[in-house]
């Protein structure tokens, strides 16, 4: 009897419920049982982490050298090297040739027409699928024209077309760098995973720094943020390519050049191509956090929008952001899917292999030569330009007139009864039994590894003295991926009951996720005011698509026969839910889960704008004060979060993937 009551304590789930229990108490009574430096740890224990990382970087653009060159000398080479083909693009689609600087400069030439942009983005569209694609792609950029929009979408298009050439040579340069030697990859994996969690006003400080305040120093924090992907999808895909192909490469006498670039790059295009796309979007999502440092472009219009609290204004350059997203993704995608198409052999001249380039060239060039005589071709028409900035702010408006007091009721009562006191609870737990279950469940799930792992990371926000504002952070993110998993598992249920239902919700997650970031705090703040409440209303706007689409795909991907076998079995629809199609894809669901955290921290330093009090206000703040060491440790501190958040999710997802058989 004692030994089998000692086997049911020892349980998992029985600790853990001991576990919540102790919590509670300790919440309740530890401040009258516990020393006070168990509560709250002493600053004089605290590493002075962040003063070192402020000096060496003082130490870094102000003293150190390259022989010749000074390190700011260096950086600024960089940057006036990457300068000149972001003021290039610029004048093609933007500025025209342009003569002098600042006021006094002279355009010599118009940039490229707005008809003319379109055509090329249409002839793109035809020649990567079909006449449906360009016509949706010319209906795009049709929109920032009749909507205002277009001088700033071409800024933001200049940017983009060198910044994604940069970040895929770069990421395809990393990723073969480690398929070939095993050291890189294990060297480049932390990295990526600090790259990917870091936010990225963490590493504007430092970009700051070391290249000044301007467009070139947002493209460098763009290319930071996008490359990551590329790097992993790279490294998948050439290790994807069948050993057969290979091996037959190197009996045919291929040099190792020669098997890269002629077996292993062909054969992985389109997993590369993917990458493209990925390095595309992330590049457009960062256009206005990019604005904060001199991008200008739709990000800055976004950004002024808010600062204004124009949600017309706001809401109509994010929408520009969108539509400009769509166009650019379908193209990508379209591109991605092509095979390659053999040349002509039969073909005559080269006018006759290369017909549809030569003509499209020869109908921008004419009306290029038109925008000299009619400027309504050069430019669109401003009085033909439409707008609904002013509908949408009058619709909030009317929202905050006639819908207040029931704003106000679900705010307040969610505040009062859920957010203040799991705030309160987190805060007040000894930071020493915190440290402790985060190893013990490390344990649990990956053995000493994941443990060490846990402790260590929890230990760095510990001794760096960010475990209260960490603790606010673990309270928002929380809060907002229950809600967002509470409200998207049950839709990705929904999607996944018909092949319709999943068209529909796919068109509305697609926005949700490549709407900017910055957008959804417009309306939050109109609508509830600047605090925790509004801010966890963005998160779970921003971070709620990973729910709905991994939960719909996981169901989706249950093999048919399980159904099956279910249904001969007389089980009935509700049971075929909740005994065979939830539980085969719940390692899909986790990795969704996994997901919505990682969108939830990144918008956590976002929401800083609004009151917050976390670690993701404290890095917004380094930045405005340009203190690199704060706002490096508070940004290192938010990774630690968001990569012990990762491991313990997927470790859980390894083990029900093996307990269900799937691996």
């Amino acid at each position: 009897m004692y030994s089998l009551w000692l086997q049911k304590l020892c349980h998992w789930k029985t600790f853990w419920l001991w576990a919540l229990l102790t919590s509670l108490l300790l919440n309740a009574y530890g401040r009258e049982w516990l020393p006070r430096w168990s509560l709250k740890f002493p600053r004089q224990w605290e590493l002075p982490l962040r003063h070192e990382i402020s000096a060496f970087m003082n130490w870094l653009v102000e003293d150190a050298s390259f022989g010749l060159f000074s390190f700011r000398e260096l950086t600024r080479g960089i940057a006036w090297l990457l300068d000149i083909p972001l003021q290039i693009a610029r004048s093609f689609f933007s500025t025209g040739l342009m003569q002098g600087v600042g006021s006094d400069a002279v355009q010599l030439l118009p940039p490229l027409p707005w008809l003319g942009v379109i055509t090329v983005v249409a002839a793109l569209g035809y020649c990567a699928k079909d006449l449906k694609l360009a016509l949706l792609v010319a209906a795009c950029f049709g929109y920032l024209a009749v909507f205002g929009q277009w001088q700033s979408a071409m800024d933001t298009l200049a940017s983009i077309l060198i910044t994604v050439p940069i970040g895929v040579a770069g990421g395809l340069f990393l990723g073969i760098m480690s398929y070939r030697h095993r050291w890189v990859e294990k060297l480049l994996s932390p990295l990526l995973d600090l790259m990917q969690t870091i936010p990225i006003f963490a590493y504007l400080v430092p970009i700051l720094f070391l290249f000044g305040f301007g467009p070139v120093a947002a493209m460098v924090g763009t290319i930071i943020y996008a490359m990551p992907p590329m790097v992993r999808i790279t490294l998948q895909a050439l290790q994807g390519v069948p050993p057969e192909l290979v091996e037959f490469g190197r009996m045919a006498g291929c040099l190792p050049r020669q098997l890269l670039w002629k077996v292993l790059i062909p054969s992985a295009r389109p997993g590369l191509m993917i990458g493209v796309n990925q390095v595309i979007m992330l590049s457009l999502n960062m256009v206005i956090i990019a604005s904060m440092i001199g991008a200008g472009g739709l990000g800055y219009d976004v950004l002024t929008s808010l600062r204004r609290l124009d949600i017309g204004a706001g809401l109509e350059s994010g929408l520009a952001i969108v539509v400009l997203a769509v166009a650019l993704d379908r193209l990508s995608q379209a591109f991605a899917s092509k095979s390659p198409v053999t040349p002509a052999v039969h073909a005559s001249s080269f006018v006759a292999r290369h017909a549809w380039l030569l003509g499209t060239a020869g109908l921008i060039g004419v009306m290029y030569l038109l925008g000299f005589v009619i400027p309504s071709v050069q430019s669109y028409p401003e009085s033909l330009q439409l707008t609904t900035g002013s509908g949408l702010s009058e619709a909030v408006k009317w929202l905050n007139i006639n819908m207040f007091d029931y704003f106000e009721a679900v705010k307040s009562a969610l505040l009062l009864n859920i957010l203040i006191p799991l705030k309160r609870f987190l805060i007040a737990l000894p930071w020493g039994w915190v440290i402790c279950l985060l190893a013990i469940l490390g344990w649990q799930l990956g053995r000493w590894k994941l443990c060490l792992l846990v402790l260590g990371l929890a230990l760095f926000i510990l001794l760096t003295g960010q475990w209260q504002k960490a603790m606010i952070t673990v309270y928002l993110c929380g809060i907002s991926v229950i809600i967002a998993g509470l409200i998207g598992i049950p839709l990705g249920i929904f999607a996944a009951g018909s092949e319709r239902s999943w068209r529909i919700m796919q068109v509305i997650i697609d926005t949700l996720q490549t709407l900017p970031s910055f957008v959804y705090l417009i309306p939050v703040v109109m609508l509830f005011r600047v605090g925790d409440f509004s801010a966890m209303i963005a998160v779970v706007l921003y971070a709620i698509t990973p729910a709905i689409r991994y939960t719909a795909h996981g169901i989706r991907s249950v093999d048919p026969q399980l159904i099956e076998a279910g249904t001969v079995s007389g089980c009935t629809k509700a049971q075929l839910l909740w005994k065979i199609r939830l539980p085969m894809a719940m390692p899909d669901i986790l990795l969704g889960i996994n997901q919505t955290i990682m969108l939830a921290l990144s918008m956590l330093v976002i929401t800083a704008l609004v009151g917050t009090r976390d670690l993701g206000q404290e890095v917004y703040i380094a930045l405005t004060k340009a203190d690199t060491g704060h706002g490096m440790v508070a940004g290192l501190s938010i990774a630690a979060i968001a990569i012990i958040a990762d491991r313990l999710i997927a470790a859980r997802a390894r083990h029900t993937r093996q307990r269900l058989g799937l691996n």
